[in-house]
């Protein structure tokens, strides 16, 4: 199959010969030409450009035959996969020099671009840091970045792209863990808007990536104050914007019920914690003057006084991997519920 791609807005004739014949029909206004297998037959399309054009030759060795102008170039194509929106993906992992990247760069849109391919991604290994400027010349972007990797975006269609954002949200948790003796377990931290100010808190975290809900409070509880504890409910959360470098946040308040009680601090991020009375947390001015505060000890209030439901995890299986996903359902409301 051979391809003679121009990279400028063009328009095009086509014509039809069998397969096989090697007489390229020269351009009025440009050397170029691009044969596409149809059946038996070669479709052959005549771009017109006044700029340069490239022609791409696969060979039996995988690699890419570059016509520009007259000079014929061997260019390896980049190794790619098809996704599942018309795009393709590339997960670099071989070192070169820039400018060999460059090369195979420029071939390999020219390429994408005949096959009416849309979105590409560029997964760029941390080691392969050198390679992300000759493709931010080619009009990639920065997608997001991870500890061992920057994805690369860039869109062939004309007009605007509708590739996915960057994850837009980061995810925490607190705990609300209470004991018979109508007691809370709760904190001071170390670090933080908190930090000195004698506010007793519940224990609270970051989800970390691939973790549930429920199994991150539980070990957020666990980190911070040894305490075993048994996940119960959601019971409610909270949408915040600009929260940590321009991102959103889904706050979740979990219910948890203790499975131990003798405390042991985390040294490195908490300056105390405690089992407190009911009463006494209530009483705090930094629970009665902040908002959100003050509608969670409403919730937990209710909650005990078994005047409130929360949602509780039921699993199901995943279609995307082999872990196990939740969905949080007021169970107590829906078995009480019938169908009809």
């Amino acid at each position: 199959m051979i391809r003679i791609l121009c990279t400028y807005p063009f328009l095009s004739s086509t014509i039809n010969f069998p397969l096989g014949r090697t007489t390229l029909l020269p351009s009025k206004v440009c050397k170029g030409y691009s044969f596409l297998h149809l059946g038996n037959w070669v479709r052959a399309k005549t771009p017109f450009s006044t700029r340069t054009v490239s022609a791409l030759t696969r060979s039996r060795s995988g690699m890419e035959q570059v016509l520009v102008e007259n000079e014929v170039q061997q260019v390896r194509l980049l190794d790619s996969v098809n996704d599942e929106h018309g795009g393709v993906i590339v997960e670099l992992s071989e070192s070169m020099d820039s400018k060999v990247f460059a090369s195979m760069l420029k071939a390999s849109l020219a390429l994408w671009r005949s096959q009416g391919k849309r979105g590409v991604w560029i997964k760029v290994p941390i080691e392969l840091v050198n390679l992300v400027e000759a493709a931010v010349k080619e009009g990639f972007w920065f997608h997001h970045a991870e500890p061992k990797y920057l994805m690369l975006a860039f869109w062939i269609p004309e007009g605007a792209h509708t590739l996915p954002a960057n994850a837009s949200h980061r995810v925490g948790v607190g705990a609300f863990v209470m004991n018979k003796k109508r007691e809370v377990l709760v904190v001071q931290e170390k670090s933080g808007i908190f930090r000195g100010k004698g506010v007793w808190k519940f224990p609270t975290g970051v989800v970390d990536e691939g973790e549930d809900i429920c199994a991150a409070a539980i070990r957020e509880v666990k980190e911070e104050t040894a305490i075993d504890t048994e996940f119960l409910e959601v019971l409610a959360f909270r949408q915040s914007h600009k929260s940590f470098f321009e991102k959103s946040d889904l706050f979740f308040v979990c219910m948890l019920r203790p499975l131990s009680f003798d405390i042991e601090k985390q040294e490195s991020e908490i300056e105390d914690a405690r089992w407190m009375p009911w009463d006494e947390y209530e009483a705090q001015p930094f629970v009665q003057n902040h908002e959100l505060v003050k509608h969670l000890v409403e919730i937990c209030k209710a909650k005990e006084d078994e005047a409130y439901f929360g949602f509780s995890p039921v699993p199901l299986a995943s279609k995307f991997s082999n872990q196990k996903s939740y969905l949080y359902v007021n169970d107590r409301d829906l078995k009480g519920s019938k169908v009809r």
